[in-house]
């Protein structure tokens, strides 16, 4: 404050014997140049007459300078850098360093989950944050923080609640534990050691059951949704693991048990029941020949999975093609006779299979490609002019237009598939020249057609809706003989086609190619 007077002191003396403009005896009034001399002359000698106070108002300004230096780096040394800390955004203390609180936030959540071992645990560390400031002597406060962090966050037991088509199943302890669970629900049904390469080397014989043959899966999915997610719960809200894989297997399902009564057949149960043949054998491996004894009691125990595995797999198989014969007319042989002239060989193609399951039971086949091996090489005979009515080429024809597999020929499920079944056109065709020997209906073909091609070949068609032919009739290749249907021991519409050459039963496919 020194300073600044003597600052001022000396720029009143200035003012005070500086002249005016006017004239101090009259009203004459003096030049610019005047005046400024005049200023310049009061000044001089105005420093003159106060050399002590200018030197005291000089010395003043120096040491306020030397003062405000001094009280900065005080106060300089006096600044803290500091850590508000919030809590869902509402402050509770100061820190006097940020990594105190990173730490924090690392190390506290393992120590509450070791408290809790059986559950899994959460603690809202994402809500806690810091806010930095730079101020004179603040005060931090590290252990009250803490301390209050540890009194503000509360651990909070979660679990994964696992559903089914919208329906909570089960909660269980964590996101592994589910994915363990649907890991155990589906691992049954996947192919295990069926590589692609055994594949290829497979037999032909009729003793392979597609159903259990060597695969290569393309898919495993669940025919329901299933949905996980967290959500708070209570310790005691868990489900055991094993509990939880159970009820999704069986859907909590009781064993169920029939006694056979007089007059019962398999087939019988079956209708009964509404249950197919085929499960009543799978479920009882003992039971041979629809041979049924009245108190025998059987499994019909139909579960009911809460959670279904739907597999996709493919199956590539070899399979024979049936050599043409080339029929050269002899007019010196006998109507009938026949004579060799070349043998004939068959060839060899390689099919595609696509098989779906749902848990583990084969619902669909398809058949996806067919590459050809070696090419079948055709016989060369001698025959009779005589044309027998009736007599079939040995070469067949498809018996539905634009046709498509949905079953082939094969064991299924340790049981004989005799034919393939075809879908497509509704009208069914006479595969060859022919005869029609037997129509009627059976328990397991429906309406059923036999043809005779005279020729030690026949032809069965079944499950028709309709037949539109006589037992008697000559039919020629391409004729229409019934219309498809589901009739009998059948799963939807189509045609069940079977061929049979001197009286034993023949691949389908071996005769007919794409």
């Amino acid at each position: 404050m020194t300073g600044f007077r003597g600052m001022r002191f000396v720029m009143d003396l200035i003012k005070r014997f500086t002249p005016k403009r006017e004239s101090l005896t009259g009203n004459e009034s003096i030049s610019d140049k005047q005046l400024e001399e005049s200023t310049t002359t009061t000044t001089l000698t105005v420093m003159k007459r106060h050399k002590w106070s200018l030197a005291l108002g000089v010395s003043a300004i120096a040491l306020t300078g030397v003062i405000t230096f001094t009280g900065h780096q005080y106060v300089e040394a006096g600044m803290v850098n500091v850590y508000h800390v919030k809590l869902d955004g509402q402050e509770i203390g100061i820190v006097s360093d940020n990594k105190i609180i990173d730490e924090y936030k690392q190390r506290k959540p393992q120590e509450v989950q070791q408290k809790f071992p059986d559950v899994h645990v959460v603690l809202k560390t994402n809500e806690v944050t810091y806010e930095p400031e730079r101020a004179y002597n603040l005060k931090s406060d590290d252990s009250a923080v803490l301390a209050s962090l540890d009194e503000l966050l509360v651990p909070q037991p979660v679990g994964i609640e696992l559903k089914v088509d919208g329906k909570t199943i089960a909660i269980v302890k964590d996101q592994q534990t589910a994915d363990r669970i649907l890991e155990q629900v589906s691992a049954p049904f996947a192919p295990k050691a069926k590589e692609t390469a055994k594949v290829a080397a497979l037999s032909t014989g009729i003793g392979e059951d597609i159903t259990t043959a060597p695969s290569e899966l393309e898919k495993v999915e669940f025919v329901q949704k299933v949905d996980t997610n967290e959500v708070p719960i209570q310790p005691n809200d868990l489900a055991k693991p094993e509990d939880v894989v159970k009820k999704l297997k069986t859907g909590d399902v009781q064993p169920a048990k029939y006694t056979v009564v007089e007059g019962d057949c398999v087939s019988c149960i079956a209708k009964k029941l509404g249950i197919t043949k085929q499960f009543i054998y799978d479920k009882n491996p003992g039971l041979q020949d629809d041979k049924l004894k009245i108190g025998n009691q059987l499994d019909v125990t139909v579960l009911k999975p809460t959670l279904s595995v739907k597999t996709t797999e493919r199956v590539v198989q070899n399979q024979e093609i049936q050599y043409d014969t080339e029929y050269v007319k002899d007019d010196s042989l006998r109507v009938g006779v026949v004579q060799p002239i070349s043998a004939g060989k068959n060839g060899l193609k390689k099919v595609t299979i696509q098989v779906t399951k749902v848990d583990g039971l084969m619902t669909e086949e398809k058949l996806v490609n067919e590459e050809i091996i070696d090419n079948p090489v055709m016989a060369k005979v001698k025959k009779g002019t005589k044309v027998i009515q009736g007599e079939g080429s040995g070469k067949f024809a498809w018996p539905v237009v634009s046709p498509s597999i949905s079953s082939t020929f094969g064991m299924r499920w340790g049981k004989l598939h005799k034919g393939i079944d075809i879908t497509g056109n509704k009208n069914i065709m006479t595969a060859d020249n022919g005869k029609v020997t037997e129509t009627g209906y059976k328990s397991d073909y429906g309406n059923y057609i036999i043809i005779n091609h005279l020729n030690g070949y026949e032809t069965l068609y079944g499950h028709l809706s309709k037949i539109t032919t006589t037992e008697g009739t000559i039919v020629e290749k391409g004729d229409k003989i019934g219309i498809m249907g589901s009739t009998g021991d059948s799963t939807g519409v189509h045609l069940h086609f079977e061929i049979h050459k001197s009286g034993s039963l023949e691949n389908p496919l071996k005769y007919l190619n794409r």
